[in-house]
This record gives C-alpha cells, sequence and structure tokens, in this order.
C-alpha cells in the first residue's frame, strides 16, 4: 500500500534519520522542482557539511560504475556509510535517468548503509543535473560519511564537476590514446587524483607513464597530481585508491583549504544554478512575448544590430538598463 503524501517536517525527519523512502521522496522532489524540495533543502542545510563529497569522471566506457561499486565495497569494510548520485543520460521521453540506478551498483541496494540515486542531466551544461548539489545536499544530512557523484562520460564537458566535489577523481583507460590527448587539452584543470582502470591490460603501465609525462607538463599542482592503478572488476588496486583520496581530503584539512574549496565550490554552484534559471526564464519571456521575437527577426533581417537587440531584451525581461555600459566606451 502507497504511503500518503510525506509532510514536510515528516520528511525532514527522515532524512535526518536516514530514512531510505524519506530519501527517495526527497530526491524525487528536488528532480521535479517541487516547492516542498525548497523548503526541505532549507531545513536541513544546516546539517551539512560532514560527508566526504568525491566526484568520479572520465570519458565513457572507462568502467566508472564498476569503480564506484568497488569503492563503496572497499568503504564499507572500513565502517563507512555512502551515498551515490548518479547522473546519466537523460531520456528523452521522460527527462529521467535513462539507465536507471546503474545496474553494477545492484549489488548494494540491500545494504542499509548505502544509498543510490541515479538522475537525468536535463540539459544542464557540464554533465551534471542541476539538481545534483540538492541530492547530495540531502545525502550529507542523511548522516552519509562519503558521497561519491560520477557523472556523464562527456569528457572535457564534466567541468562542473569540480564545482561540488571535495576530491575529483579522474578516471581512465589503458590504450585510449583520447585520455593522453584530453590531458594535454587542458583537462587537468578538473582532478586532483587521475585513475588508471583496468590494471590488467598490456598497455596499463605504459598510460600511467603517459599520463604521468602528460602531467608534468602542466602546472605545479597538475605534476604532483597522483596516479592510481586499479582493476575495478577484482578490486586490486581499490585500497590503495581510496588511500590516495582519504589523503587528499585529510591534505585540504591540514592546509586550512577544505572549508575555503567548499564555501568557493557552494558559491560557484549557485550561480551555476542562477544562470541556468535565468536562461530558462529568459527562453520562455522570448518565446511568449511577440515583441520580442519580432526583435530577433529584426535582427535576421539586419534590421537591428545584435547588442541594440540584447539591450531591449534585458531591459524588458529582467529591467536592467545596459544602454549607458555599451555606449560608454
Amino acid at each position: 500500500m502507497a504511503r500518503q503524501a510525506w509532510t514536510t517536517d515528516e520528511l525532514v525527519a527522515g532524512v535526518r534519520a536516514g530514512d531510505s523512502r524519506a530519501l527517495a521522496r526527497a530526491i524525487t522532489l528536488i528532480e521535479n522542482s517541487d516547492p516542498q524540495a525548497a523548503a526541505l533543502v532549507h531545513e536541513i542545510f544546516p546539517d551539512t557539511g560532514r560527508a566526504h563529497s568525491v566526484g568520479i569522471t572520465g570519458p565513457p566506457g572507462v568502467g566508472k560504475s564498476t569503480l564506484i561499486s568497488a569503492l563503496i565495497r572497499h568503504t564499507r569494510s572500513l565502517g563507512l556509510t555512502v551515498g551515490v548520485v548518479s547522473v546519466d543520460p537523460s531520456s528523452p521521453f521522460t527527462s529521467g535517468a535513462l539507465l536507471g540506478d546503474r545496474i553494477r551498483l545492484t549489488d548494494h541496494f540491500l545494504d542499509p548503509g548505502v544509498f543510490i540515486r541515479s538522475m537525468g542531466t536535463r540539459g544542464h551544461p557540464g554533465g551534471l543535473a542541476e539538481a545534483a548539489l540538492q541530492a547530495m545536499l540531502v545525502l550529507d544530512a542523511a548522516g552519509k560519511d562519503v558521497v561519491f557523484l560520477e557523472t556523464v562520460g562527456t569528457g572535457q564537458n564534466e567541468v562542473g564537476v569540480a564545482s561540488i566535489a571535495d576530491t575529483v577523481v579522474l578516471t581512465l583507460m589503458p590504450g585510449s590514446g583520447d585520455s593522453v590527448q584530453a590531458l594535454k587539452a587542458g583537462i587537468m584543470e578538473i582532478p586532483d587524483i587521475v585513475c588508471v582502470n583496468r590494471r590488467s591490460h598490456p598497455l596499463a603501465g605504459a598510460t600511467v607513464n603517459d599520463v604521468r609525462q602528460a602531467l608534468m607538463l602542466g602546472s605545479e599542482r597538475e605534476a604532483n597530481i597522483p596516479v592510481a592503478l586499479t582493476e575495478a572488476a577484482t578490486g586490486e588496486g581499490v585500497d590503495e585508491l581510496w588511500a590516495v583520496i582519504a589523503k587528499h581530503l585529510a591534505d585540504l584539512r591540514d592546509a586550512g583549504t577544505l572549508d575555503e574549496r567548499r564555501r568557493h565550490n557552494l558559491a560557484g554552484e549557485v550561480l551555476a544554478v542562477a544562470l541556468a534559471r535565468a536562461r530558462r526564464h529568459l527562453e520562455n519571456a522570448v518565446a511568449g512575448d511577440e515583441e520580442l521575437r519580432l526583435l530577433l527577426d529584426r535582427v535576421a533581417r539586419r534590421e537591428l544590430d545584435p547588442l541594440t537587440a540584447v539591450q531591449q531584451i534585458l531591459l524588458e525581461v529582467f529591467h536592467v538598463d545596459q544602454s549607458d555600459r555599451t555606449h560608454a566606451r
């Protein structure tokens, strides 16, 4: 029999107690932008900031889900509780998570110390669902010690993962020229750790060397990024990877930069969400206003220059007058 609707107070209490039904309901409300979700996040936010958030990113097919499953197994053996937010390609029919709760993670579904949730990207730039931050806050407030965020495999477009995770792990696969090319193309601004998965591959050692050489060509920070070698399917090297992840958090704490990083991350994500919502508002406003649509038509006919059109749209939609600034030079 289906449960009656949760009140906000019941939901808050359920989240704080780590109740899996409350967590599932809370994240559904968040994904649907339900007004109750805003009230919930408002109430639980003071309870957050305790979990170690770990972003797992990388190209498709490198074994991110398998690696997270192995990390869950290891961290649970240490007595830690775990939450997972897995951001999947959106279904074109429902805007939900196309892959559902990842098949490779099903081994952990019956473990009360683990909560796993997939969500669709819903067009959010950087491969991250707009709701991912709020979902991670919910799991944090629920008392999870570690929260893993797995992002959709879109390579360099996954910069967004760095904006909300304490530790970012870039996962690569041996024998893939794309991996080293990605490093050279500037993706090293993203991770704190590089993990080369599938250590049994004959090119695993060579790939590690290539990665280290690519890192040495970067900044001082990039040159010091640790490189781990794992076989997620069998669990080999996963304990060593976790030791590196834990050390990264400890180093942030020892240096006194963890709070600063989290402050910066939260501020960046607030702005990212605000920009996404402002864009949707702008698009809806233009679509629903014939005069604004005519402005765009005039630009297309070269009757009005683009910057003047921007000024008029911003003035109409956001009541922002940029005319003085535009012509100040």
